[in-house]
């Protein structure tokens, strides 16, 4: 977050009707309240946190949209793949279902399905990771 949106922040939070907004962000904390006097007081902190310059293991298969995570096309179905299973390019995952639409997710790399991260009908976020190849 950079100087001029923490200014559009801290006056939006002044025209606003809110007595208190505590926001987060990595590596960025900013605390705001509003006084009986509705003056601002502001507490800025930007805290250091360590890099991680480790690269990640595996492929993270992530979600491209929100909607419903479904592993086989069917409820009697067998899943598209399996922890284990040997996976190439091109090659269906899963299934997320968006406003009545099933948009299948294909593997971009050839590898190894090394973990399964959402469960069969549960709701899946935006980026959320699904799957990681190694």
């Amino acid at each position: 977050m950079d100087f001029k949106q923490i200014q559009s922040l801290i006056r939006d939070f002044e025209k606003s009707s809110l007595t208190n907004l505590e926001l987060e962000l990595e590596g960025f904390k900013i605390k705001l309240s509003k006084n009986n006097l509705s003056k601002v007081h502001e507490e800025i902190k930007v805290e250091e946190k360590p890099v991680n310059y480790e690269k990640p293991k595996g492929f993270a298969v992530k979600s491209p949209l929100v909607g419903t995570y479904y592993a086989a096309a069917g409820p009697n179905e067998k899943p598209f793949v399996e922890v284990g299973d040997k996976v190439e390019i091109g090659q269906t995952l899963c299934i997320i279902e968006a406003m009545k639409i099933m948009n299948e997710i294909t593997a971009s790399v050839t590898g190894v399905i090394e973990s399964i991260n959402a469960t069969n009908g549960s709701p899946v976020g935006f980026d959320q990771v699904l799957m990681v190849i190694v």
